[in-house]
């Protein structure tokens, strides 16, 4: 199956859709969230299934390394300041950001939900860039070889399955859970006080 090389592909696969999807997810916050509602609700639902795919590769290796299986042994551990400091943080970020998202989401108004999103987005955002930098230089090698050169390593075939079935699995996930921009605005435009200029470009992003 590709053992620890096969694993540091797939999580490299994962990571580099992830970077694409959280490129196209900032680009609805810089136009504005409120005008951009429905692309940013079917962006984060979509990044469900690959972040899922990419703590479980990140996480095998953790299990592997720390069980002392030779191979992965071998390879080492990730950086001290990665592995005791930034993982954890951003792990608990991610998980808090796109929970709270969606529960926000689901709930059809800001309130506490919104305002714990935003602070996990601001811890979230810090722990990543860290992390990007850590390892962004090695991903375009590791996608090349499973992806567009392949070198004979076992197990090329399923992780491109986990890849495209996490993407797959994201965009049916974000198509059905659509209606949630629609329960926001309805739940926002219904909370007393609300301007009925942000209605009105929340009622046109829906």
């Amino acid at each position: 199956m590709g053992g620890s090389r096969g694993n540091a592909r797939l999580t490299a696969a994962a990571g580099a859709v992830l970077t694409v999807l959280l490129l196209a997810e900032g680009v609805t916050l810089l136009g504005g969230v409120g005008r951009l509602l429905v692309p940013h609700i079917f962006i984060g639902l979509l990044l469900v299934p690959p972040v899922l795919l990419k703590l479980g590769s990140a996480g095998w290796r953790a299990a592997c390394y720390y069980r002392r299986l030779d191979e992965y042994v071998r390879r080492g551990p990730p950086q001290l300041l990665l592995r005791i400091l930034v993982a954890p943080v951003l792990v608990a970020a991610t998980v808090v950001m796109l929970a709270t998202g969606i529960a926000a989401a689901w709930v059809g108004h800001g309130g506490i939900l919104l305002g714990l999103h935003k602070v996990s987005f601001v811890v979230w955002g810090a722990a990543f860039a860290v992390h990007f930098l850590a390892y962004v230089l090695r991903v375009p090698r590791l996608v090349e070889l499973d992806w567009w050169r392949p070198d004979g390593l076992g197990g090329r075939r399923l992780r491109q399955l986990l890849v495209a079935g996490a993407v797959v699995a994201g965009v049916v996930a974000a198509i059905a859970a659509l209606p949630l921009a629609h329960r926001w605005h309805v739940g926002y435009a219904g909370k007393p006080g609300s301007s009925r200029i942000e209605a009105k470009s929340l009622s046109a992003a829906a």
